[in-house]
């Protein structure tokens, strides 16, 4: 079964590097179709859950295709609120991925729009950058204190990274009518800016390039101001505008920054694809005695799903174990649906 969707090659799915001429200002804007569309759809989540889930992984790809290495870039969230965990990654280059567990009955209980303080309840938000095998991963935390996903990641920036951040979110679930009738389909579109002079991040950070630390505009300074206006002017987006397939990544830019001039760089493709497989099941498995595999299975058969692409694996113990103990190696091979 493939795991994957492609980039859809044209103004979708993508995130697109810009900066503000003469400034020391930069930024992403990612406008996300078909990938979070299916993404989505593989779990038939409540509006409430697919939107949250749809902010994060626009957030995820705007700040993990900044990446300077292969490395992965995760989002993770931890509450007692209706939403129990929420994650999700980018691997560089351009692969996104992401699950929720949230609590349905209590979701019930809440009207058709839900806050995100509602949602989330008390928790907290970690970001973790894994540079690969051999390397110590780096993580942030922050309190889920926002009223927003993005007010969250802002707080994140300002007091993990001491990086003049702003960020902007917009998920819409959008209905045409097509030649079997109507469709509804996901899109999602998120915009961040940052304050970010030659020497502006820790050189010890990952993905910080040649970067040095320095602190934020002084207020009063040219760049202080600068960094004002730039939020001012990001401030007047609106979320219909970040969704808008109809509007170019460009076109949205220039409105924006036009006064000041706004240079774009070349995007970078964003796909879904889910790293299970049946090599990883039998892995995990490989973990369990003879007894706890047998207790696992139902009727005679133990079922896996993935919680990021709902694929399931299904194998009998017997063909589990015997290809643990080499009898026949090819008699665990899972099915899968």
């Amino acid at each position: 079964m493939d795991h994957t969707t492609p980039p859809s090659g044209g103004p979708d799915d993508i995130v697109m590097p810009f900066a503000i001429e003469g400034q020391d200002l930069r930024g992403r804007l990612a406008r996300l179709g078909p990938v979070v569309d299916d993404i989505l759809n593989r779990h038939d989540y409540p509006e409430p859950v697919a939107r949250i889930l749809g902010e994060a992984l626009t957030l995820v790809a705007l700040v993990g295709s900044a990446l300077k290495f292969d490395g992965i870039f995760t989002l993770q969230t931890k509450s007692d609120g209706t939403i129990k965990t929420m994650v999700a990654d980018y691997r560089a280059p351009g692969a996104l991925r992401g699950y929720v567990s949230f609590d349905a009955e209590r979701l019930s209980l809440f009207g058709k729009a839900p806050s995100f303080r509602a949602m989330m309840g008390r928790g907290y938000l970690a970001l973790t950058i894994d540079q690969g095998p051999g390397m110590e991963p780096y993580q942030g935390i922050v309190n889920l204190d926002g009223d927003n996903l993005a007010e969250c990641a802002d707080g994140y920036f300002r007091d993990s990274e001491q990086i003049p951040t702003k960020l902007q979110l917009s998920v819409a679930r959008e209905s045409h009518r097509g030649p079997d009738g109507v469709v509804t389909q996901w899109r999602t579109g998120g915009i961040m800016l940052q304050f970010l002079p030659p020497a502006s991040q820790p050189a010890d950070k990952p993905g910080a390039g040649d970067w040095e630390f320095r602190p934020v505009p002084e207020d009063g300074s040219a760049a202080a101001d600068a960094w004002a206006r730039a939020q001012a002017l990001m401030a007047t987006v609106q979320d219909d505008e970040l969704t808008d397939p109809t509007l170019s990544s460009e076109r949205l830019l220039f409105r924006l920054f036009h006064e000041d001039g706004v240079r774009v760089f070349d995007t970078e493709a964003i796909r879904f694809q889910c790293r299970c497989g049946p090599e990883r099941v039998r892995t995990m498995l490989s973990g369990f005695g003879t007894d706890e595999i047998n207790d696992m299975a139902v009727n005679g058969v133990i079922e896996i799903t993935c919680e990021f692409c709902s694929t399931r694996y299904s194998f009998t113990p017997e063909a589990f174990l015997a290809e643990s103990q080499g009898t026949d190696p090819s008699a665990a091979e899972p099915a899968q649906d």
